[in-house]
């Protein structure tokens, strides 16, 4: 049976039932998080920024850019600029 031949019968369910319906799909779900979810004694590697030269030096170099492009905006005129630039690493 496919989920488009539930919803007509689901629609016509009554309340009570339909909150069955929605207790049972919930322990349904939850059931399948559990076998996903950590277990204890179980080592999991972790990414971690610790380390990792090659961002720091990405976000300083990005970092350095915007604070040239903005002390050349500002000395090029009196207004203050702030140019939207997202960090890609």
């Amino acid at each position: 049976m496919s989920v488009a031949d539930l919803f007509p019968t689901l629609h016509n369910l009554s309340r009570a039932d339909k909150l069955k319906v929605m207790q049972f799909l919930v322990q349904e779900l939850a059931t399948e998080e559990e076998a996903l979810s950590l277990q204890p004694g179980v080592t999991y590697h972790l990414w971690s920024p610790y380390n990792c030269h090659e961002a720091a030096n990405k976000l300083a170099a990005l970092l350095e850019e915007d604070r040239q492009v903005n002390d050349i905006n500002q000395s090029s005129d009196c207004s203050f600029h702030l140019k939207a630039s997202p960090f890609h690493l």
